[in-house]
């Protein structure tokens, strides 16, 4: 399994940095590959300065070992091995009007001393975060996600997407980071669902990626917008790196594992703005988009 995995995410990898490139017309990934010492590396993807995406990571990574005592301690295990896939990615498009979004797709396996598989499960999923809200691609990016769900499971999509709201929660600031989309974790076999069903599953939704979030992109990109937009974006691009360092998993797993620095960082945006007490005019689309990251709403 881990092998069949990681050989979807190179592909995946390859499939959505062309699509991005073409997309941008200006910018290429530049790629970097590394090694843990460890064991095991990935292949870092990173565009930036683009006519599109100002700052985007594409990564992928496989990497193996003892667990750490921070994350036995996490899991509740001794002495045990670990496997790690994963593809992630971010992209902080230049122009306030298209969102930034976030996806990850995953697979571990956990060993005991003797290389016994005692663990296995994959997670993973996809969020969007706008800046300027349009019902109309939160609509499109939630019905691709629901549709990519309901090909395996009629819960699935309501499941991962309350899962999804409830772990994008900047629990400090009492909003969500965005509008959300799927999140699942632990997704082990079952008597209805074995690992090769979770493979087809979270397939389906890497492989529905592009769908959810190009249209937006090729619809957005082209649209004016002022400097007081623009500083907008710069706030609300602070909270989602208050997000990433303070709440994510994902990056303390990174970190405690010693994962390689540049990989796990590459999420955070180029430009970013702290304003004291910062506070959007009452009425404005700004003050909209803050009252339904307060309260998630069902998009379809």
């Amino acid at each position: 399994m881990k092998d069949k995995f990681f050989s979807y995410i190179q592909n995946l990898q390859d499939t959505i940095t062309s699509k991005l490139e073409e997309i941008d017309g200006s910018a290429e990934f530049r790629e970097d590959i590394w090694k843990r010492p460890e064991g095991g590396g990935g292949r870092t993807r990173v565009i930036e300065n683009g006519a599109v995406f100002e700052k985007g990571g594409v990564n992928i990574s496989g990497v193996h070992g003892a667990l750490p005592k921070s994350m036995q301690t996490y899991f509740g295990v001794e002495d045990a091995d670990f496997y790690a896939c994963g593809l992630s990615l971010v992209l902080h498009p230049k122009n306030p009007m298209v969102p930034t979004v976030h996806a990850n797709w995953r697979y571990f396996e956990m060993y005991d001393k003797d290389g016994n598989i005692v663990d296995q499960w994959f997670g993973g999923g996809q969020d969007l975060t706008p800046y300027y809200l349009s019902d109309e691609d939160a609509v499109h990016f939630h019905t691709v996600c629901k549709s990519a769900c309901d090909a395996h499971n009629p819960e699935f999509y309501s499941t991962y997407k309350k899962k999804c709201d409830d772990y994008f929660w900047n629990a400090h600031r009492n909003e969500a980071r965005g509008i959300g989309g799927l999140f699942f974790d632990y997704c082990k076999a079952t008597d209805e669902m074995r690992m090769d069903n979770w493979y087809d599953f979270v397939t389906e939704v890497g492989n529905s990626f592009l769908e959810s979030y190009v249209p937006i992109v090729l619809k957005r990109k082209e649209l004016k917008y002022s400097k007081e937009q623009r500083d907008w974006q710069e706030v609300r691009r602070g909270r989602y790196v208050e997000f990433n360092l303070v709440h994510d998993k994902g990056t303390l797993f990174g970190l405690k594992t010693n994962g390689r620095i540049e990989s796990i960082l590459m999420s955070l945006p180029p430009h970013v703005q702290w304003r004291y007490d910062h506070q959007p005019e009452e009425g404005s689309e700004e003050y909209r988009l803050v009252k339904i990251l307060k309260n998630p709403k069902n998009w379809v």
